[in-house]
């Protein structure tokens, strides 16, 4: 296994000439971007009469030994500029927050690892611990090696671009989007504004997963993201939330923006929403969302699946699938496992709970927490107190959302950068 130093052993170090005279001091490395998962490393910035020069890794030798010495014939005096794609790991890395791709979390950089692989230096780790930290302060004695398994490996590592002054990086959409909405969530509350702004443009690139990401933050980081976005955009994402999300987020909106903003949402979604918006958020009916799957009692076993199928309705709402009259009026609940278990040409309603146990849009969330629990359900249906219909349904994780206190992350350290 190659050996692993730390980038802190580099740094400030002198560099000498091939007569042994020192001729400057280090100031950064360099490593380039790219396809690779471990970066190499290009050269070095060195400081010369009070100028950072530019000296390429291929002309430093000794970097192993201690004791780095400059092979060229001479040094190019003109002063360094970084170039697309090129990273100071000190300057841009180094006490830095990044994005842990496999964990969903964000480290704090406090060492940088690197290693020589047949012949070329790569950065190959980022060590979040706190011992880099006291040897930064207390002086590089304190472990100049480290063994790899302690070090987190830079593949799974991604920069934030306002580290990196350099147009042409971007954090990469196809590598956020492997992890789930409510992680991404987790990154954006953990990092500051700026870094939060990369976060939601990346994964802006899907607006659908946008619009995930969005109904997983909490309402003090959706209106700080929503602030800088005009009332057309702000529209575009609520139109991609499921209603009564947007119904949430809208009645949190500084109330002139609220019209404005509810005028621009397409009309079936407009529709939904201001339905929602007539009930009290704490209530049955705020907390339902309108969109469910149902079947006529004629529909058989093979019709109730296919509607399960075609539903566009969030897949928490797919737990069950609800046998209506030709009046809107429920008349059992079919859960999945039944449905998949029973014969296709079997009508649904023959599997199906045909006690119902349901809520009124104006109960309120005690009432609802305790018929939830008392039955066992993850899906319950909300009737119309007037006529009986079923008019939304109630999802277990929409029910935790609201008992669960506000910043409760945050609380428990949930959202905590790891180290």
């Amino acid at each position: 296994m190659a050996e692993i130093l730390h980038l802190s052993t580099f740094l400030r170090r002198p560099i000498f000439d091939s007569d042994g005279d020192r001729i400057g001091r280090v100031q950064d490395l360099v490593a380039r971007l790219g396809d690779d998962a471990h970066p190499p490393i290009v050269g070095a910035v060195i400081r010369i009469e009070g100028r950072n020069l530019f000296v390429p890794i291929r002309k430093i030798g000794g970097l192993s030994e201690g004791r780095m010495t400059f092979q060229g014939k001479r040094v190019d005096l003109r002063r360094f500029e970084r170039r697309p794609g090129e990273l100071l790991l000190a300057e841009d890395l180094l006490a830095r927050h990044l994005i842990n791709l496999v964990r969903g979390r964000l480290i704090i950089a406090n060492e940088i690892e690197l290693a020589e692989n047949e012949g070329k230096w790569e950065v190959v780790g980022v060590d979040p611990g706190r011992r880099p930290f006291l040897r930064r302060v207390l002086g590089p004695k304190v472990g100049q090696r480290v063994k790899a398994e302690s070090i987190v490996d830079f593949a799974s590592i991604e920069p934030f671009v306002g580290h990196v002054p350099t147009a042409r990086l971007r954090i990469p959409y196809r590598k956020l989007a492997k992890l789930h909405p409510a992680q991404i969530a987790d990154l954006v509350e953990q990092a500051s504004h700026e870094e939060g702004e990369e976060i939601i443009e990346a994964v802006g690139l899907d607006r659908e997963l946008e619009a995930d990401v969005f109904e997983e933050l909490d309402i003090t980081h959706q209106l700080e993201f929503l602030e800088s976005r005009s009332d057309i955009d702000a529209a575009r994402l609520l139109a991609r939330m499921e209603p009564d999300n947007a119904a949430d987020l809208i009645n949190e909106i500084d109330q002139d923006r609220r019209l404005p903003i509810l005028e621009q949402l397409p009309p079936a979604q407009q529709a939904k929403v201001r339905n929602l918006l007539s009930y009290n958020a704490d209530t049955a009916g705020g907390m339902m969302n309108t969109d469910f799957v149902s079947v006529p009692a004629t529909a058989t076993v093979a019709d109730a699946l296919e509607a399960i199928r075609r539903s566009s309705a969030p897949a928490e709402s797919l737990h069950a699938v609800f046998v209506l009259d030709e009046n809107g009026l429920p008349l059992g609940a079919a859960s999945v496992a039944p449905l998949v278990r029973a014969r296709a040409s079997e009508l649904a309603l023959s599997v199906a709970r045909t006690q119902l146990t349901f809520v009124h849009p104006h109960w309120d969330l005690h009432r609802v927490a305790r018929k939830m629990s008392d039955f066992n359900l993850t899906v319950l249906p909300v009737l119309d107190e007037e006529q009986g219909k079923m008019i939304g349904v109630i999802t277990v994780d929409d029910l935790l959302e609201e008992l669960l206190p506000q910043g409760w992350r945050r609380e428990f350290g949930m959202t905590a950068v790891e180290e």
